[in-house]
């Protein structure tokens, strides 16, 4: 069910789907692999029918908390007060597998007993079976960045000897009117309602592309306060952006150029290559438009060769790389 509705998502909003999209109740056994690899390389210990990460043992070889900045003596304060606190060694230790109780809805079978994952595993055997020890890129929510992704380093480097990823991607939080996004403040809406017009937070719907746009506007790190005010400046930016790319195509080319389109090509492309700053991307993509106009009022010129790559490049980033669309294009059966 809510992988249907995600999927549904990611049409509406034209994300490219995973390859691979595992679950974790389908990786039961190569959860049960790892922690076990774990175990043998002596990073965690049994008790009572759990396991849990040794991170004393783990500390006399690797850091923890570099990704977050933490450091362990300072963390104990922020301990969550669990039930079976009194079986970890050490308060930073998490629990790889849990022991099963009554009110569980769902149990496994493992070797210390029955029981389920801990919170941090499944993401370590799922990445590791598809993409191998280490990969490219990680992401994720900066509000993952601890425990989560912490523990998804020291659970790899406890079995595999190297951490998971080489860059770590961590998108900021969405503010609503200047306040965070919560159910108890009355703010929060779903991704498919402000395109319906069913949210009493906007007046109107908004395009799907629109709302991609204007989300890019703001860099992945950044928070970003999302107001009807920002939403229309953004529908108005993105109408902008459209009619240049549809102007472009009617200019035609002169025998000389007046401006170099490989340097404008360079200044956006050293834009995606710099912590993928989409806000600068978008500026060069504004450039664009004012030489667009600029061509189209005789005011500059280029040869067939300058043309044909402004064209190419400009519609390049804006459809392939920003994954924007015309409004057009945006068919009302992506809403079913």
């Amino acid at each position: 069910k809510y992988n249907v509705k995600f999927q549904e998502l990611q049409r509406l909003y034209n994300l490219l789907p995973p390859n691979i999209e595992p679950t974790a109740t389908a990786h039961i056994q190569e959860q049960i692999e790892v922690i076990e690899q774990i175990l043998e390389n002596g990073f965690a210990y049994v008790e009572n029918g759990s396991v849990y990460f040794d991170v004393k043992a783990y500390l006399q070889q690797y850091p923890y908390g570099e990704l977050s900045g933490r450091k362990v003596e300072e963390l104990e304060h922020e301990t969550r007060a669990l039930n079976a606190q009194e079986e970890k060694r050490f308060f930073a230790d998490f629990a790889l597998w849990k022991k099963a109780h009554p009110d569980d809805m769902q149990v496994w079978r493992s070797p210390w007993g029955n029981g389920n994952p801990g919170w941090h595993i499944e993401c370590t055997a799922m990445s590791t079976k598809y993409l191998g020890k280490q990969f490219d890129i990680h992401g994720g929510g900066m509000d993952l960045k601890f425990p989560h992704h912490e523990d998804e380093i020291a659970q790899n480097c406890g079995s595999f000897g190297c951490n998971p990823a080489r860059y770590w991607l961590h998108a900021n939080m969405l503010n609503v009117n200047g306040q965070k996004m919560s159910k108890s403040f009355g703010n929060y809406f779903l991704p498919k309602e402000i395109v319906e017009g069913s949210s009493p937070l906007f007046s109107k719907p908004y395009a799907a592309s629109v709302v991609r746009f204007f989300m890019l506007q703001a860099h992945y790190r950044s928070t970003l306060d999302i107001t009807e005010e920002a939403l229309n400046a953004s529908e108005k930016g993105f109408e902008r952006l459209m009619e240049g790319l549809s102007l472009l195509d009617k200019i035609s080319p002169s025998n000389e150029s007046s401006f170099s389109v490989e340097d404008w090509k360079q200044s956006a492309e050293a834009a995606l290559l710099d912590d993928f700053n989409a806000p600068i991307l978008i500026a060069n993509l504004f450039e664009a438009v004012k030489q667009i106009h600029a061509l189209n009022e005789g005011k500059a010129q280029l040869n067939e060769s300058d043309l044909s790559l402004f064209r190419d490049t400009l519609a390049q980033l804006t459809f392939d790389v920003l994954g924007v669309e015309p409004i057009e294009n945006q068919g009302n059966d992506r809403l079913d």
